[in-house]
């Protein structure tokens, strides 16, 4: 029913009128130092794509590539984390496979089900659609703030957390009121993600910045250069397709602070971020009452409008 044509975030494969299963597959290397943690992100990274489908996973293969010199210690504390996250999901883990790595990496293989009738694409969103996001952005920053010993865990606490805690309540909230659009914001920022709905349904897309919920410190150290080190490219992506009221566009990466600051934070590479929805006005208000019922918090972010397929303006 899916596949990659549209880059949706899982594919689907219709088994029956009632049931269609959802595949995917994630992993990358270390971002946090403590192996539980990184075991609970990635989990919930993998675990991500599901939700912004509006499914329901059910089970999940490890993918674990260290290197033997490590111990089975600190595996099996990563593993445990990735267990723990999908215990929580109520996913199994069913198995995986492991190899020995110069460079530690982990990754789930996740199977989950919904309706061939209610799963939730990319594509989809209508001029007049309220854009609504789910997380705070800036873990990227924040995460490179850390490898630099910028920050530690404990200061960067609430980011880790937001990073290793589940979309399911806002997976749940999505189904139930009914969205145009859905996906998660992951690699390629806030930018490149909604440029991948708008430019698939056929419109384009208005983003308020100052409406976007940002962690705090990130805009702070954006400035000041501390970003992962693929923000350039995504900035070079999204900068032939986005206009700004106010800004310009920068002229690569060597261009002065004030013109790459917002566009650092837009284009910064998020790890299990928020679940990014494309809504008729009409059920916003209700959408947003469902979520924060599950305890989330959620953030009007901008509109989807009639123009160029897969243009955005930032205001």
């Amino acid at each position: 029913m899916v596949g990659f044509e549209t880059a949706d975030d899982a594919a689907v494969y219709v088994l029956d009128d009632e049931t269609a299963l959802l595949l995917t597959v994630d992993f990358f290397t270390p971002i946090v130092d403590d192996p539980y943690d990184f075991g609970r992100i990635t989990a919930a990274n993998a675990l991500s794509d599901i939700y912004a489908m509006g499914g329901r996973p059910l089970t999940a293969m490890n993918l674990v590539a260290f290197p033997c010199s490590l111990g089975p210690d600190v595996v099996a504390e990563v593993m445990r984390g990735g267990a723990d996250v999908c215990r929580q999901a109520g996913a199994v883990v069913v198995g995986g496979h492991t190899i020995d790595d110069k460079e530690p990496k982990f990754g789930l293989s996740v199977m989950g089900v919904v309706h061939p009738s209610k799963v939730v694409r990319n594509i989809g969103a209508r001029p007049g659609d309220a854009l609504v996001l789910t997380k705070p952005l800036g873990t990227g920053v924040i995460g490179t703030a850390l490898k630099r010993e910028l920050e530690t865990e404990e200061s960067a606490r609430a980011v880790i957390e937001s990073m290793a805690s589940l979309n399911r309540a806002a997976a749940e909230a999505m189904v139930e009121i009914g969205v145009n659009a859905g996906t998660d914001v992951t690699g390629f920022g806030i930018l490149g993600h909604l440029h991948e709905m708008a430019e698939g349904s056929g419109v384009a897309a208005v983003l308020h910045y100052d409406c976007l919920p940002i962690f705090d410190g990130v805009e702070r150290y954006a400035a000041s250069g501390v970003v992962p080190g693929r923000t350039n490219d995504v900035i070079e992506h999204v900068r032939h397709f986005t206009s700004w009221t106010d800004h310009p566009a920068p002229e690569g990466p060597d261009a002065p602070v004030e013109d790459l600051t917002r566009w650092r934070v837009l284009c910064d590479p998020q790890t299990s971020g928020g679940l990014l929805m494309s809504v008729d006005g009409d059920k916003v208000d209700v959408l947003l009452a469902a979520l924060r019922e599950r305890g989330v918090t959620p953030a009007l972010i901008g509109r989807i409008v009639e123009g160029a397929a897969g243009t955005i303006t930032v205001e």
